[in-house]
């Protein structure tokens, strides 16, 4: 699928905390497209030495913070997954430096497709920029077994994280496409393929329209002059 007009087709891939959206990101990736994991991203806007780094510190205190002088993530995490306030706080700090950037590497990409693999997507107003938006989830118990082996949390814990978001169906309500990743993987990566075919056969031929605002914000509410995906 050959690049057309001033961007490529963004792809929105969000969903809870490990529901699978890093493996269907991969998956995308095998495809061809170029993923944006803006987790990562926000791990870059959050070193030492930024302004966001800073303003965290001053926020939460220097006990979020790891020998190397870097946000240690678990101890923030601890903070801020236990108390909403502290939650919506930290996302104020750290959402509009990454989006920013996000948009930015959207700019930059060379690919007819790009991914946006963002757990707050749809809350970040990012998904009205994208063209599909596709939600990734599986049942909780399956949520926790994966935190706890992924991260080396406790069962309380990875139920703590899991409870502290909303519940998966918001996100769903949202979804262009919907991969459930409860099953297998060659059974996740049938649905990453249908799902990825369809879309390209849709948009194939379709001159994208840049729904980008120049200014480092993100420019929602548009999406490309084409028949599909809606």
């Amino acid at each position: 699928m050959a690049r057309r007009g001033s961007r490529p087709l963004l792809i929105g891939l969000t969903g809870n905390i490990c529901t699978g959206k890093s493996t269907v990101a991969g998956m995308l990736a095998e495809l061809g497209a170029e993923v944006i994991d803006a987790d990562l991203v926000a791990h870059e806007v959050m070193r030492a030495g930024t302004p966001i780094h800073a303003k965290i510190v001053e926020t939460f205190g220097p006990g979020v913070l790891a020998p190397n002088g870097e946000i240690d993530r678990t101890r923030l995490g601890a903070i801020v997954f236990a108390d909403p306030a502290a939650l919506a706080r930290l996302e104020a700090i750290v959402h509009p430096a990454t989006i920013e950037a996000v948009v930015q590497r959207i700019a930059a990409a060379s690919s007819a497709v790009v991914v946006v693999e963002a757990i707050k997507l749809i809350e970040s107003g990012m998904a009205d920029g994208c063209d599909s938006v596709w939600v990734t989830t599986c049942r909780p118990e399956q949520q926790v077994y994966r935190i706890m082996g992924g991260r080396g949390l406790s069962r309380a814990e990875a139920w703590q994280r899991v409870r502290a978001q909303p519940p998966q169906e918001e996100k769903i309500a949202r979804a262009d496409v919907v991969i459930d990743t409860s099953g297998t993987l060659p059974q996740t990566r049938a649905q990453v393929r249908a799902a990825w075919q369809k879309l390209v056969g849709r948009v194939s031929g379709c001159n994208y329209g840049s729904v980008l605002g120049r200014g480092g914000t993100w420019h929602g509410g548009k999406k490309s002059q084409c028949d599909g995906p809606k």
